[in-house]
């Protein structure tokens, strides 16, 4: 069947069980200024069960990455408002998402300035979907087992003479006091401390996408690490609140 770029595929020509490899927690970003393009990816991604947002400028797609990180951005390299590898420097220089190239640039010297700026992928148009597919699983995939491995070497963090061993879950106080935290405050902390100075949503914090707004269990365990460690919780300085938007974790971290 042909899925070439120009036909999306057909329903149903994925095998049962496709989702069961990738996607349902995966964000992608697609930045593409051909609305026929875009739309041929976006409905690839989502029918195999990735979370995607579209954007036709750069400029929206920055905007964007203040907000919520993804966790691989797909560029075309022609976009109207600046050039797609300049976009890619910035994307990767702001958060730790893959990045795949799909562009109608084929010269070699495209591909390898791509690959060689921190690219882990370059797809040229036409594309077959399925190919798409297994490119984006394949970037995920190594960039999940990298980051696995980090972690494994990382086990303690620290900010402000604090200290998090996240094996035990022990919290030292700058004095040596020890706090153990829960699983569900130690995921919180842990989002906040990989990713600081960075708003972020209840969704991201908690790892869902689908999050009710009645749901006010992120509140509570954000107020029992402020009640740990902030010297004044009506006045926090390390977990803040940016209202109408999410939280911000604003202290420098180190890794042991």
């Amino acid at each position: 069947m042909n899925t070439r770029h120009g036909m999306p595929p057909a329903p149903g020509a994925r095998s049962p069980g496709a989702h069961d490899e990738g996607g349902a927690s995966d964000l992608i970003y697609v930045i593409e200024d051909e609305p026929e393009v875009a739309r041929i990816v976006r409905a690839t991604l989502q029918d195999f069960g990735f979370a995607c947002e579209v954007f036709a400028s750069g400029a929206a797609a920055l905007r964007r990455l203040q907000v919520e990180k993804p966790d691989l951005c797909i560029i075309d390299l022609g976009l109207p408002d600046m050039d797609g590898l300049d976009l890619m420097r910035r994307i990767t220089a702001a958060s730790s998402a893959g990045v795949l190239i799909l562009t109608g640039r084929g010269h070699p010297a495209d591909r390898v300035m791509g690959l060689e700026l921190g690219g882990d992928d370059y797809v040229t148009k036409p594309f077959e979907a399925r190919e798409l597919v297994a490119r984006v699983r394949s970037i995920l995939r190594r960039r999940g087992q990298a980051g696995a491995a980090a972690a494994t070497q990382r086990r303690r963090a620290r900010f402000n003479g604090w200290c998090i061993d996240w094996a035990s879950h022990v919290l030292t106080a700058p004095d040596g006091t020890e706090h153990l935290l829960g699983t569900a405050e130690a995921q919180v902390l842990r989002s906040f401390i990989e990713r600081p100075h960075q708003i972020l949503t209840r969704e991201q914090l908690l790892g869902t996408r689908d999050l009710l707004p009645t749901d006010r269990s992120i509140d509570v365990r954000i107020s029992r690490l402020r009640k740990k460690i902030e010297a004044d919780t009506e006045a926090p300085q390390v977990i803040k609140t940016v209202y109408g938007a999410g939280y911000l974790f604003a202290a420098n971290v180190e890794w042991d």
